[in-house]
């Protein structure tokens, strides 16, 4: 019999921001990246989205560029405890629903698979913290001194998490066509196209613009906007009336 399998994003679909904002600030307390990059590199593409004039993904992604650079020459043991501190301060920091769906699922007896963007030390722990079944995130490469190169294998990307789903569908016998999926932003849409169930949660214009030009995935998708205290559910009908 095949098993039926949940997969999360975690930044911006479990945790409330991107757990690299996370990182990123503590490698800039502890001297490793500089006040400068932070203000002449990603503040203004923070201040572009902050203002709704630019792309969420485009601030993430600057940080993930610096933050490649920043930990080139490093041990793993420096990141995995940046890492630690991380998810220790900020890890219960996430939304009521997904955190709600995390336990449901978990009571039905399904695996509960995480798949996002962050580097790979982040998303293990925030696995650990969170009781997901396994994990996949971003790998930055090391050598065999266990020092990081300046490379790295995404996990960021539509088509690295549907090879992801594919492979967690290999190792664990699962029943996609009777599974469900959680993301936020363009790069979850594969997840959303191989599974019954797909579930968007305060999503990004560009992902409802992909949406709503794809019949099959707008058919069965619930989208769900957590505001405050409050959980909305709305219907395609009243975010296609909506986007501008």
């Amino acid at each position: 019999m095949k098993n039926i399998a949940a997969f999360f994003d975690i930044d911006g679909t479990l945790y409330r921001e991107g757990l690299i904002t996370e990182i990123f600030k503590k490698l800039i307390k502890y001297e490793i990246i500089s006040n400068e990059r932070w203000y002449k590199e990603v503040k203004p593409e923070y201040e572009k989205w902050d203002k709704r004039q630019g792309n969420y993904d485009n601030y993430l992604l600057k940080m993930a560029g610096i933050y490649l650079e920043a930990i080139k020459g490093l041990h793993k043991t420096q990141v995995e405890f940046i890492a630690k501190q991380v998810i220790s301060q900020k890890g219960d920091r996430v939304y009521t629903f997904t955190r709600d769906m995390i336990k449901w699922h978990k009571e039905q007896g399904h695996k509960v698979l995480t798949i996002s963007g962050s580097p790979f030390e982040l998303v293990r722990e925030m696995s650990l913290k969170h009781g997901f079944d396994d994990y996949k995130g971003s790998i930055y490469i090391r050598n065999d001194e266990d020092i990081y190169t300046g490379k790295v294998i995404p996990m960021w990307d539509s088509a690295s998490k549907k090879e992801a789903i594919e492979e967690f569908a290999c190792k664990y016998n699962l029943d996609l066509n009777n599974s469900y999926a959680y993301g936020d932003t363009s790069g979850d849409f594969s997840m959303f196209q191989l599974v019954k169930y797909p579930v968007c949660i305060n999503p990004t214009k560009e992902l409802l613009l992909k949406i709503m030009d794809n019949k099959e995935v707008k058919e069965k998708i619930r989208i769900i906007v957590e505001r405050k205290d409050v959980v909305y559910q709305l219907t395609c009908e009243c975010v296609a009336n909506s986007i501008i």
